[in-house]
């Protein structure tokens, strides 16, 4: 979106317009009022597109006439998460070293008397402010420049808590390290805790928690977050108070729409010891993304008496139900040694033509899976193939309890 276009998306007409046409598709909008050069078509056309994202990312939020673009949506906090993180910070001030489209910005805004927030985008930061004005938020001040260099002109002290979502997509490629994150957070990291007590960097979802400590020294906390069991994000939590070589902790949040929540947390040390079982009992379990990302299974399988399919998978098994597991829940019908006659025979004996398959640690794809046993898509059943306590490649036959 460029200057012209943010100006005139704040004409009362044209948001209107827009609120009119909210549910047609974007491309025949912007075909049926091509030509109206006083009208902004493309990017009322990108507002009503992002409207229909905003309505499921953001389902309060987006009942406001909000401003968006494509890509800021995209990157920006989902509403579930961002309330959730907001949650974990309190105090009266905060600064946002990359307010973007000011999502968490305005959970922010609940939390602390003071919210600061940084944009080197004039028109993003624009569009933040407009958004706010829309929702009567007036505790956020926008300031327009590198995150990093406004933190240095501040006192130390300024603040109680910096929040920084650095830029992960570099040179038109995806990066998950934080060596190429922008702003780059490894060398911000002796700044930002000058000028508050605790930072909190919300990194990729994919990001390796190995070696985050060299990089950042006051790191106390790790937090995977999923929200629906897809992992959202990882948040690095610094504290100026850390003891210098302690571990950080490690914990996993798994969130659901409803308002729903687990979580499950490992201070330093090692996992609890994998128990394996001799083979598949009568139910099967897969935990939730955020637990297998924060490699906590293995304490799940603790707290709730399971035992692992096998030693290297993430997958757990027992012959008493647990209601209300973290993830997804199985009854097994039949666990059949991978042998392709075998197997086909037993699908066929228990009239199996479609299901779901998913595989771990097994050496054919979920493709070659079903072109080779003609397996068509399906919802009821679950084929999930992987290796037993012997290490010998095995299909679960499941279906939902």
């Amino acid at each position: 979106m460029n200057p012209q276009e943010f100006q005139a998306l704040q004409d009362p007409a044209v948001l209107d317009l827009i609120a009119a046409h909210a549910h047609e598709d974007p491309v025949a909008f912007a075909l049926r009022f091509h030509g109206r050069k006083e009208l902004p078509v493309r990017a009322m056309a990108e507002q009503i597109a992002c409207r229909r994202k905003a309505s499921l990312k953001l389902p309060t939020l987006s009942r406001y006439p909000l401003l968006y673009t494509k890509l800021a949506l995209e990157q920006a906090s989902g509403q579930r998460a961002a309330e959730w993180k907001s949650g974990l910070m309190s105090g009266r001030s905060i600064i946002d070293l990359t307010g973007g489209l000011g999502i968490d910005d305005l959970f922010f805004a609940r939390r602390f008397e003071r919210v600061v927030a940084c944009e080197r985008d004039g028109v993003l930061s624009g569009l933040a402010v407009a958004n706010r004005e829309a929702m009567g938020v007036t505790n956020v001040e926008a300031l327009v420049g590198d995150g990093g260099a406004l933190l240095a002109g501040f006192p130390d002290d300024a603040f109680d808590w910096v929040y920084v979502d650095p830029a992960r997509r570099e040179q038109g490629g995806r990066s998950v390290g934080l060596e190429a994150t922008s702003p780059d957070v490894v060398s911000l990291h002796d700044l930002m805790l000058r000028k508050a007590p605790r930072v909190c960097i919300k990194a990729s979802p994919a990001l390796e928690a190995s070696g985050l400590q060299d990089q950042l020294p006051a790191l106390a906390s790790v937090i995977v977050v999923s929200v629906g069991g897809e992992c959202k994000e990882t948040l690095l939590l610094l504290d100026r108070g850390h003891p210098p070589g302690a571990p950080p902790g490690v914990t996993a949040v798994c969130l659901d729409d409803d308002g729903g929540e687990f979580r499950i947390s490992q201070e330093g040390g090692a996992s609890p010891e994998r128990r394996v079982a001799a083979g598949a009992c009568r139910w099967f379990y897969e935990p939730d993304a955020a637990i297998i990302k924060a490699r906590l299974t293995a304490g799940l399988a603790a707290k709730l008496d399971l035992e692992f399919l096998n030693g290297t998978v993430d997958y757990l098994t027992s012959d008493r139900f647990v209601e209300s597991f973290p993830g997804r829940s199985f009854r097994v019908e039949a666990c059949v040694a991978y042998r392709p006659k075998t197997l086909k025979a037993e699908l066929s004996r228990m009239g199996i033509d479609g299901a779901a398959i998913q595989r771990r640690d097994f050496p054919l794809s979920p493709d070659e899976l079903r072109k080779r046993f003609r397996i068509r898509e399906g919802s009821e059943v679950f084929l999930f193939f992987t290796r037993d306590a012997s290490g010998a490649l095995v299909c679960l036959i499941c279906r939902k309890p």
